[in-house]
């Protein structure tokens, strides 16, 4: 089984691999008469791209889309959108030095083991390239949802945390800054650490967290595929994701059950949110937030101990271009994941009406 295809009703499934010709995808199950605004798309693609400033990878990617299918005159026609993005600045000779050795904490020894071969250049399919091709179907699918609003922003890096609660933040401030965290004041400290970070040639972790609104009552189910189990299973395929919770999520523990459960309004809103908007596996209409935990990039500029493909000592130090700190770009990442779930149980809860 090859799990490249994400969704029940709604799906996306992605190809090709960092450095190849391309990167795609085919989106099936979406609505027919849908007015997608590819300028919109783009401009989720523009969000993840790399090279677009001094804290992420300079690999110079313009990551344009080019649609094959499905959308005619600006509408869906209810058929498969085929897509493709263009590979065009990719240096595969900054990756022949580990052709025969595996980078600590990367993917590259178990391809090897799995498949009995692996496209070292710049981690093949393991590339977190793949995951532009996850933003433009989440991209279309924010705009199907029209409603519900979206919103991911960096929480933290390294021990650097907003310490506000997302009610009291602006989002519109999200994009004003190369961290993309609403808190400017906070996303300055970010930003100094992040280039303290790179220039040690070293990486660093963080947290991205997404908030969803006017999420309507009723969506997921009782047992198996409940809608946040569907969220973090979303969110735990992204690379070098660590940890998902969700509502109080950890926190959670040290409170007693006087203090978290979430009193019931009379027009069924809650009076806190402790349950993040899911309670029994299914929303209830109130605000959905979750963290999502980043890992520091596998790849650094400092000399490790390895092994070759001969199982021999060797040492292993990172070449070329990549990002010291990955949530800066993993922001609508977490947008788009979050927007297939919801789309796709829209639809699940649609078909049986």
């Amino acid at each position: 089984m090859m799990s490249n295809t994400f969704g029940n009703l709604f799906t996306l499934t992605t190809f090709g691999e960092s450095h190849g010709e391309c990167i795609g995808g085919i989106i099936d199950g979406c609505p027919a008469g849908k007015k997608i605004d590819i300028k919109s798309v783009q401009t989720d693609l523009d969000r993840r791209k790399p090279g677009q400033s001094k804290i992420v990878t300079q690999r110079k990617e313009d990551d344009q889309l080019e649609i094959l299918s499905g959308i005619f005159e600006g509408k869906t026609t209810g058929t498969p959108i085929g897509f493709i993005i263009k590979n065009k600045d990719h240096k595969s000779k900054d990756y022949n030095h580990i052709k025969e050795s595996f980078r600590p904490s990367h993917a590259d020894y178990v391809y090897e083991k799995k498949y009995g071969n692996r496209d070292y250049r710049g981690g093949g399919r393991s590339s977190a390239r793949e995951t532009a091709c996850r933003v433009v179907a989440g991209s279309i699918a924010k705009q199907i949802l029209d409603d519900v609003k979206i919103n991911a922003y960096v929480s933290s890096v390294g021990n650097i945390s907003v310490n506000k609660p997302h009610s009291e933040l602006d989002f519109d401030n999200t994009e004003k800054n190369n961290v993309r965290c609403p808190d400017l004041d906070v996303a300055k400290e970010m930003e100094e650490l992040i280039l303290k970070v790179r220039k040690d040639g070293d990486t660093v972790g963080g947290v991205v967290t997404c908030v969803i609104k006017n999420t309507p009552v009723g969506l997921g189910e009782p047992v198996f595929k409940k809608l946040h189990s569907e969220l973090g299973a979303a969110m735990l395929s992204i690379n070098a994701v660590k940890g998902f919770e969700y509502g109080s999520g950890f926190n959670g523990v040290k409170m007693r059950g006087s203090d978290h459960n979430d009193i019931i309004n009379s027009d069924g809103t809650t009076k806190t949110n402790n349950s993040g908007g899911i309670q029994g596996g299914i929303s209830n209409g109130m605000d959905i937030y979750f963290n999502v935990a980043f890992k520091p990039v596998a790849t650094i500029m400092k000399e490790q101990e390895s092994i070759d493909s001969k199982g021999k000592k060797t040492t292993v130090k990172g070449k070329g271009r990549h990002d010291p700190c990955v949530v800066p770009r993993a922001v609508p990442i977490v947008e788009a994941m979050a927007a297939l779930v919801i789309l796709d149980y829209t639809l699940i809860n649609n078909s049986r009406k």
